[in-house]
């Protein structure tokens, strides 16, 4: 078959995909995620969920209780209430069994163990720190956000080390070296230093799109700002 993986389009009910219109593989699945550039996707038919390839071929044997999406050549699965990953070939990638995994970014993985503690794996599901945290996202541009035991957040480079020692009440992952940062006050912008851009506070902020954010004031009022926290526009 002679075509890209994102010219097979998932229905809009999630149980078969078409190509130009028409049904691909003649068939309906019980449900059915997209397919990504691995060209394999993820499916479930009654026996359970496992992989496919743009040909509709099932890749193994094998069924679990959940499959998802390919991202960095692994996929993460759950069988008996256990979570690991698996490459293209549907074996596993590593020993470890985790309550929860989610998918690779850059080379890492968040997953959370049996103690409810979440941390970094590495692509042979070894742990890339000894630190345990509430909460770890995923790794953008060399960087994660973590939520440590006191509640406070971080940003952490690849190897679990702290990127500016600065915690804040809530954080997100930078946007174009920016990052929606919350404190006692309220919610506003950093930099990578952990500098905020500008002294005003808001109810909820946006990442920053082309130099400009919308934001929420504690009035419930809309604005637009720029990177110096003037505001452009309300609404």
């Amino acid at each position: 078959m002679n075509i890209l993986y994102n010219e097979l389009i998932l229905s809009d009910c999630q149980t078969f995909f078409t190509h130009n219109g028409i049904d691909i593989f003649n068939k309906k699945f019980v449900q059915a995620l997209k397919f990504h550039k691995e060209g394999l996707a993820a499916v479930c038919d009654e026996r359970g969920w496992y992989h496919i390839d743009m040909n509709g071929k099932a890749l193994y044997p094998q069924r679990y209780e959940r499959s998802f999406g390919f991202y960095e050549g692994k996929a993460s699965v759950t069988r008996q209430h256990y979570c690991y990953h698996i490459d293209i070939n549907g074996k596993r990638c590593y020993a470890n069994n985790y309550d929860w995994c989610g998918n690779y970014q850059e080379g890492r993985c968040t997953v959370r163990n049996a103690e409810k503690m979440y941390f970094h794996i590495d692509l042979n599901g070894k742990p890339c720190y000894p630190e345990k945290y509430q909460y770890a996202g995923d790794y953008k541009d060399g960087f994660a956000v973590v939520k440590s035991l006191d509640g406070t957040c971080k940003h952490i480079n690849r190897n679990g080390k702290s990127l500016n020692d600065k915690a804040f009440k809530d954080l997100g992952i930078f946007h174009k070296g920016i990052a929606n940062t919350k404190d006692s006050q309220g919610w506003f912008h950093t930099d990578m230093r952990g500098n905020a851009l500008y002294e005003n506070r808001f109810l909820q902020v946006e990442v920053f799109y082309n130099g400009f954010a919308l934001v929420e004031d504690f009035n419930g009022q809309k604005l637009i700002i720029n990177e110096k926290g003037e505001t452009i526009l309300n609404f």
